[in-house]
């Protein structure tokens, strides 16, 4: 019986160590060739559609899944119900689709889809179609989905749809059957519910026929500028006689996981020559009221290619192109749909945002439904330290606001963890915190912990190492490790996994008859730091305790050259408090933990102490 029990637990420990050891990285691939025929007036189209996909896993596949995004935006759908649901509802979105008409809603019914010329078996079920393969796709073999499909757009609401509220025409996002992402956790085929994407890695080969007087802006390269004019193609270059009264505007797109484009028969087309020899695309209404700002930002969005190119990494298209069109502002293939009746600094600020998500989503593909805060974090993070610069803020602290709004939220008894799935916040405001807020101050802190240095290189090698891919946070965390020296498991567990916080304060100061004085130092909330303890005498001079954390197995440089750096032995996380002596022998005026705020400490009137 023992040998039985023991050749059990073996194999067990076996199977275990190979489930939970499968490093080899690996992804999808579909490439996709559509066309579509789009009718302006009832704003309806067909399309077809190749794909070939690429099973690059080691699994078996034996059904795939399509998202049907247009399907959201019917009364009663899943994002209908939600959002009438929901204790805060965008306000965009409130209970707008459960007035729609059935001329007003949106939908993409597929008509025919095959595999390798054989007929399959699918069912629409909301956003996501469910498809039953002929045949298993094998690890390592390619086949080929047909599909023919019809799609209406819906009226405007969410980031998709018709006659947006200042006026565009059509803003084609999630307009096509969109393969499902297939990795290591699985099928992520989310129903459209409310938040963001994820996609499949390829090339795009797209045609679209649409009224002549229409210019498109979007993603990929435009293949037939010579036909279809519209500011594309050399200065002065007149389109072709329309066939039919429409055009067909071909598009090119490498190595992208989206495809978006947006058109209107008032569109003004700009062009403007950006860093290191990309295009940049202007496409905006003809509105005398917005003009003026629309070619300012021209030169201001250059500015912020070129500050994104030096703190991440190089922009890797040949054009990238910002166009009035959505509900807001919302990144996509080589372009950005915002809205653009806006003061100039707030234009800037959206696309500078938009921008940025180029590097935070678009190139380090993340899952935005199970890693929102890498998205949307890692971008507020960057373009807040963009903007600081090319629209000279001089704001010593850029990201202040995201640390207000995260001390706000962990101290509202309302946070969840940030591996919350996004659509599973209780509400909207607890999801915009942690992803946005609570996400750029993982990054800020991490700065605080390594050392802005080595944060710096972090994001470089994070970029070089996982551009083109789908990385995960485990897989940025261990770029940061690398990058800096530091072990830094305990950050990603205690911020971004669970609710523990941040809270040190000063206990209590003594000092002795020979003018020695005695720090007492207390962690009072659950998760560990480093402490850098600001020391301010009476003469003027100061000085930085720095009191590493035993666990991260190292300790950064001195962030301010110019003042004395004095480190501590390190501080073990389960010793609820920690001794400093300061034996300079002057008098202390004030003691301050993180005097630059970087450390994420929800209550920072116990941070500082005064002598009386």
């Amino acid at each position: 019986m023992k040998g039985i029990l023991s050749c059990i637990l073996l194999i067990a420990s076996i199977v275990l160590s190979e489930a939970q050891n499968n490093t080899t990285y690996w992804q999808q691939h579909a490439d996709y060739t559509m066309e579509i025929d789009m009718n302006v007036e009832t704003h309806q189209y067909k399309g077809t559609q190749t794909l070939v996909y690429t099973n690059n896993s080691p699994d078996v596949l034996d059904r795939v899944f399509y998202h049907l995004y247009f399907n959201a935006f019917q009364p009663g759908s899943e994002m209908d119900v939600r959002s009438r649901t929901i204790k805060d509802p965008d306000a965009r979105v409130g209970d707008r689709i459960s007035k729609l008409s059935p001329t007003e809603i949106g939908y993409i019914k597929p008509t025919k889809l095959t595999q390798d010329g054989v007929a399959l078996s699918y069912e629409v079920v909301g956003t996501v179609l469910e498809v039953a393969l002929d045949k298993p796709i094998q690890p390592g073999t390619t086949t080929t989905f047909n599909m023919e499909w019809d799609a209406q757009v819906p009226i405007q609401i969410r980031r998709s749809g018709r006659d947006n509220a200042e006026g565009v025409a059509l803003s084609m996002t999630q307009w096509y059957p969109k393969l499902a992402e297939y990795d290591f956790q699985g099928w992520h085929a989310d129903p459209y519910i409310g938040r963001e994407f994820h996609g499949v890695w390829g090339d795009f080969d797209v045609k679209i026929s649409i009224d002549a007087n229409y210019t498109i802006g979007g993603t990929g390269y435009l293949q037939n500028p010579s036909e279809v004019g519209h500011g594309y193609g050399p200065k002065g270059l007149k389109a072709m006689k329309p066939k039919n009264g429409k055009y067909t505007w071909h598009f090119k797109a490498p190595k992208v996981h989206d495809f978006t484009w947006a058109a209107d028969d008032e569109y003004i087309h700009d062009t403007y020559e950006g860093p290191n020899g990309v295009t940049l695309h202007f496409l905006y209404k003809n509105n005398p009221e917005i003009i003026e700002n629309w070619k300012n930002l021209q030169p201001k969005t250059a500015e912020l290619m070129t500050y994104f190119n030096e703190h991440i990494g190089e922009y890797p298209y040949k054009q990238y192109s910002v166009i009035q069109g959505g509900d807001g502002g919302m990144e996509y293939a080589m372009c950005t749909l915002i809205t653009g009746e806006r003061e100039f600094n707030s234009l800037v600020g959206v696309t500078a945002h938009e921008l940025a998500h180029t590097w935070f989503q678009f190139l380090m593909a993340t899952n935005e439904a199970k890693h929102e805060w890498m998205d949307e974090g890692f971008t507020s993070y960057i373009s807040a330290l963009a903007m600081n610069e090319v629209m000279d803020q001089q704001s010593p602290n850029p990201l202040s606001g995201s640390y207000r709004g995260y001390r706000f939220l962990a101290t509202s008894g309302e946070e969840q963890p940030q591996t919350t799935h996004a659509d599973r916040y209780a509400s909207n405001r607890s999801y915009g915190i942690a992803a946005y807020g609570k996400g750029a101050v993982f990054l800020g802190q991490l700065g605080y912990v390594i050392g802005e240095e080595n944060l710096q290189k972090t994001l470089h090698d994070y970029y070089k190492d996982w551009a083109f891919k789908h990385p995960t946070p485990n897989d940025f965390i261990r770029v940061a490790e690398k990058a800096s020296g530091f072990e830094l498991d305990w950050y990603l567990t205690d911020f971004a996994q669970t609710t523990n916080t941040v809270d040190y304060g000063i206990k209590g100061v003594e000092t002795a008859p020979n003018g020695n004085t005695t720090v007492t130092l207390e962690r009072i909330g659950l998760m560990p730091m480093p402490i850098d303890l600001y020391v301010m005498y009476e003469d003027g001079s100061e000085e930085i305790m720095h009191i590493p954390l035993q666990m991260a197995r190292a300790e950064k440089k001195n962030p301010f050259p110019t003042m004395t750096w004095k480190v501590q032995p390190d501080w073990a996380w389960a010793y609820p408090t920690y001794q400093v002596e300061v034996t300079s022998g002057k008098k202390i005026k004030a003691l301050q933990i993180d005097a630059t705020q970087r450390m994420a400490d929800i209550n920072l009137e116990n941070n500082m102490w005064e002598a009386q």
